[in-house]
C-alpha cells in the first residue's frame, strides 16, 4: 500500500535496447566485450547521477563471468549513492557483486528458499522481489517474506506480452490495496501514464524504455515526481 513517501523509481536494463556506447564511455579494463554490452557502462552512470532510486541488472543471456563483470561495475557506480542494484534471478552474482538485493520471477529460486536463507545468514538488510501477474500471486509472496513487488504489465509492452493481456489501473488498485509491501508497477510506463500507476496506490513504477528512451534520466524523474 502506498504511503506518503516519494515514489520509488526502477530502470530495468535492456542492453539490446540501448544505442551504440559512445566515445565518452569509461570502459573498465580487461571487461568482455559482447554485442551492446559497452552501452551499460554509459548509461548506468546517467541513471545513478538522476538519482534513480533502483537499478535492476536484468541481462538474461549474459553468462556468469560478464554479469558479474556489469554488476559490479553497478554497485561500485553507486557507492556514495541512494541507489540501490538489485541482480535479477542470480543469487550467486548478486552476492559476489555485493548488490543489495534479488528479483524473483516467476521461474526463479523459490521465494521461500531465499527467505530462509537470509534469516540464517543474518542478511536482514539483503532485498528480495519478485514479479507478480495477479491478486492471489501478490498475497502469497508478501506471506512468504518479499520485500517487494512488481506488478503487471499494466498496459500493453512488446518484454511483458508473454504474460499475457494488460492488467489495467483497476487490478493494480486491487493489489495495491491488499498488501502492504511496496508495489511497483511494470509494463507498457510512459510519461503520461506513472502518474496514473501513483494515483492507483503504487509505491513507484519499475521499466527499461521509460528511462532508456529518455534524453535526461534526471529531468525525466523530476518532471514525474
Amino acid at each position: 500500500m502506498r504511503t506518503d513517501r516519494k515514489p520509488i523509481f526502477c530502470y530495468v536494463t535492456d542492453r539490446r535496447l540501448l544505442d551504440a556506447v559512445p566515445v565518452s564511455a569509461q570502459i573498465p579494463p580487461g571487461q568482455i566485450l559482447l554485442p551492446h554490452v559497452n552501452s551499460l557502462y554509459d548509461f548506468i552512470p546517467r541513471v545513478i547521477a538522476a538519482g534513480i532510486d533502483w537499478i535492476q541488472i536484468r541481462e538474461k543471456d549474459l553468462d556468469a563471468r560478464a554479469l558479474l563483470e556489469v554488476a559490479r561495475f553497478a554497485v561500485g557506480a553507486t557507492r556514495g549513492t541512494q541507489t540501490r542494484v538489485l541482480i535479477n534471478d542470480r543469487l550467486d552474482v548478486a552476492l559476489a557483486a555485493s548488490a543489495t538485493g534479488i528479483h524473483l520471477g516467476e521461474k526463479s529460486l523459490p521465494l521461500q528458499t531465499l527467505v530462509e536463507w537470509r534469516r540464517s545468514s543474518g542478511r536482514s538488510d539483503f532485498q528480495i522481489g519478485v514479479s507478480c501477474h495477479s491478486l492471489e500471486s501478490a498475497c502469497a509472496v508478501e506471506a512468504g517474506g518479499a520485500d517487494y513487488i512488481f506488478f503487471g504489465p499494466v498496459f500493453a509492452t512488446p518484454s511483458k506480452a508473454a504474460f499475457g493481456a494488460p492488467q489495467g489501473l483497476d487490478r493494480l488498485r486491487e493489489v495495491c490495496a491488499s498488501v502492504k509491501i511496496p508495489v511497483l508497477a511494470i509494463g507498457g510506463m510512459n510519461f503520461e501514464n506513472v502518474r496514473d500507476c501513483l494515483k492507483a496506490g503504487a509505491s513507484g513504477v519499475a521499466a527499461i524504455r521509460l528511462f532508456q528512451n529518455a534524453k535526461d534520466p534526471e529531468e525525466l524523474k523530476t518532471a514525474l515526481q
